[in-house]
């Protein structure tokens, strides 16, 4: 990577990423975003990424408005729907019974304007104890972060902190600062420790699983108590094999949106990623780890959603 000149933006945000990541990864990220980004075959977990298909929003935004329900599809992306989620907890870790999770994925933040507007209506007075946000800040995945970091920070204006968020398959590390300065923590293959009372919850989030492969669940977990109570944050749920193995209790994605456009039934026609399908949407379990996919704030490629409605997510923890 060339060196930008020292008095550029590009300096200064290559210099706060290193100090909080460190040289060698910050650099790392960089390099990979830069060979990577829009790039359409080959990269990442599955081998076609129709969102950066440079044509596909103009061809399916025709196809719709072709079929008479392009309007439809707009209203649809722009009315979301608030879920509400149990997670359980063994025994052991009844003092956490009660803590409640909210949890918001993929706003697309500078396409879906009308679903972070509801979600800002919708999340505004809900009690929870934190918030975790499970990627893709931006609609496209190359370019400019202003617009997505702006509509980001009307959204992150309302909620209760803590929060936590890890970045997705649309988001450049460029991100990681001014998420921060919003007063959001992104765990990039990192863990945070919550308290309830004498009880304590560990969250871990694990940088992009899905296009640059940037995920280190080991080093995420290093510091987590083998007895503790832990959710993994991940963007993709793709990785949920690696989750369960390495004893994570829950593990919270986004991703797939559910689909977004569905057939009737909710029965998605593609989700964009490789998994069991059961896993694409909603509460699912693989072993003993619980998981929860989110269909999503908003919309990918085109703003439109049929027979899968945005959502925000509460999550709430029961002891058995």
């Amino acid at each position: 990577m060339n060196a930008p000149d020292e008095h550029s933006e590009d300096a200064q945000a290559l210099g706060l990423l290193e100090r909080r990541l460190g040289r060698l990864h910050a650099r790392q990220r960089l390099g990979i975003e830069a060979e990577h980004e829009a790039q359409v075959f080959g990269q990442g977990l599955t081998w076609f990424h129709l969102e950066n298909v440079r044509f596909a929003p103009a061809l399916i935004e025709t196809a719709l408005w072709l079929s008479g329900l392009r309007g439809r599809g707009r209203r649809n992306a722009g009315h979301v729907r608030l879920m509400e989620n149990a997670l359980r907890l063994p025994q052991r870790h009844a003092g956490l019974s009660g803590f409640r999770i909210l949890h918001v994925s993929d706003p697309h933040a500078d396409m879906s304007e009308a679903a972070v507007a509801a979600a800002v209506g919708l999340t505004a007075g809900l009690d929870y104890q934190l918030c975790v946000l499970t990627g893709d800040f931006r609609c496209k995945t190359h370019g400019p972060i202003d617009a997505s970091m702006a509509s980001m920070e009307r959204l992150v204006g309302v909620l209760r902190r803590p929060v936590l968020a890890v970045l997705g398959n649309h988001d450049s590390v460029r991100m990681v600062p001014r998420l921060e300065a919003m007063g959001v923590r992104v765990l990039m293959n990192e863990a945070f420790a919550v308290e309830q009372g004498d009880a304590r919850l560990h969250v871990a989030g694990v940088d992009d699983a899905h296009f640059y492969r940037a995920d280190n669940i080991e080093k995420a977990a290093a510091d987590i108590p083998s007895d503790a109570f832990s959710i993994l944050l991940s963007h993709t749920p793709e990785i949920y094999r690696q989750a369960a193995h390495a004893e994570f209790d829950v593990m919270l994605s986004g991703h797939t949106h559910g689909g977004q456009i569905c057939l009737p039934g909710g029965f998605p026609i593609t989700l964009g990623a490789r998994l069991p399908r059961r896993y694409g949407a909603g509460a699912w379990r693989h072993g003993s780890m619980q998981g929860y996919t989110s269909r999503g704030l908003g919309s990918s490629v085109v703003a439109a959603r049929f027979n899968c409605p945005p959502e925000v997510t509460l999550h709430r923890l029961i002891a058995e």
